[in-house]
């Protein structure tokens, strides 16, 4: 038990603090004008005018329960408690007074496990409170804590939920990068190949041809340079200890082959034009990729369509790949899915200094942009 609760105490605040937003000010808005006329409206308060001050004090709470949760909690709750001793009439008996229930839920979706225990005691102490003094019969008083317990459940929930959610991006990240990692480990081990390739064959040369040996030294420090590039760029990224797929990693001219790689389903129409013959391997790898994940995409997810266009622009310094479909619009697009297949391509896009987006278009069917530097990440 006592682990368990050192675990809860430990549990830290949710980060980052979500701000406050202008909705905050339109519960406000609504709640106010709200307590005044069940002020004036109910004749069983027991005290109107008291009740409706507390209450319209304790109503700015709504604003920070997400950054100060805690401390709201205490102040809405301390009061309410105090307030059946000191006034005649308990500011909870207020149908709008529910807005507390809010801070209870905020508490336990944004607050640390020291803040949940500590707050929940003052949550407690109300609920008693309220039934000590005669405010609420016993049925009322389970009905309340039955109230209280489901606000916590469900900010519990809801907290561990995005929690999950953002441990599967975080695998998915990491698996992008792993990706980008053996594709960048095969280029570099190319050229290393090729440069113990050219240095045999300049010693070989050497005696009898003195410029071949000049002429592979040229070839291998251009060799070098490139490895030396693609190395830089592969420590920026994670890789497990997994076998190296020893085939050729696809370039851009392998895009052509998605056009013919579905007998079934939508036409997918490939155009590549600009000059595309010197791209690095790592860009030219990385555009297949993203053409290859957009259009198995648009073949799952886009309902009834016929046709998937496929397009490479390159200019001097980028290099912009569009796959766009003709879908049904409105239809359903869940980038969310098993796979997180859009965060794989925006991490892949973002780890070479690009940048890759995803959007209904506005009439029908569903298009992904991606833009990489025509040289890859900047070493």
């Amino acid at each position: 038990m006592f682990p368990r609760l050192h675990a809860v105490l430990a549990e830290p605040r949710v980060s980052p603090t979500p701000p406050r937003v202008w909705r905050d000010w339109a519960v406000i808005a609504v709640l106010a004008p709200a307590m005044v006329v069940e002020g004036i409206l109910r004749p069983d308060l027991p005290w109107r005018v008291g009740c409706v001050v507390v209450a319209l004090a304790l109503l700015p709470t709504i604003r920070w329960r997400r950054t100060k949760p805690l401390a709201m909690v205490v102040v809405a709750f301390g009061c309410t408690t105090v307030a059946p001793f000191v006034l005649p009439g308990d500011p909870c008996q207020l149908f709008t007074a529910s807005f507390l229930v809010l801070l209870v839920y905020a508490l336990f979706r944004w607050g640390s496990g020291r803040d949940a225990v500590l707050g929940s005691f003052f949550v407690v102490a109300k609920v008693t409170a309220a039934g000590l003094v005669g405010g609420i019969d016993g049925g009322e008083l389970v009905a309340g804590f039955a109230v209280m317990f489901a606000a916590a459940t469900l900010g519990v929930a809801i907290r561990f939920r995005a929690a999950a959610r953002l441990r599967e991006l975080d695998q998915v990240k990491l698996l992008e990068r792993e990706r980008l990692a053996r594709d960048l480990h095969d280029t570099v081990a190319h050229h290393v190949s090729a440069m113990a390739i050219r240095a045999q064959a300049g010693i070989a040369a050497s005696a009898s041809q003195p410029g071949a040996a000049v002429e592979a030294l040229r070839t291998i420090e251009a060799e070098a340079s490139r490895a030396l590039a693609e190395m830089r760029a592969m420590v920026r990224v994670l890789r497990r200890d997994q076998p190296v797929d020893l085939g050729p990693n696809p370039q851009v001219a392998d895009i052509e082959r998605l056009a013919g790689h579905f007998r079934t389903g939508p036409t997918v129409d490939v155009d590549l034009h600009g000059d595309l013959g010197d791209l690095p391997p790592t860009v030219g790898s990385a555009l297949y990729r993203l053409a290859q994940e957009s259009v198995t995409n648009a073949r799952r997810h886009a309902r009834h369509a016929t046709r998937i266009e496929v397009s490479v622009a390159a200019d001097d310094t980028s290099v912009r790949l569009r796959v766009s479909d003709d879908g049904e619009a409105g239809a359903a697009r869940p980038t969310g899915s098993p796979g997180f297949g859009l965060v794989g391509m925006m991490e892949r896009a973002d780890l070479l200094g690009g940048t890759c987006e995803a959007g209904p278009n506005p009439d029908r069917g569903w298009t992904v942009t991606a833009v990489l530097p025509r040289q890859g990440v900047d070493a």
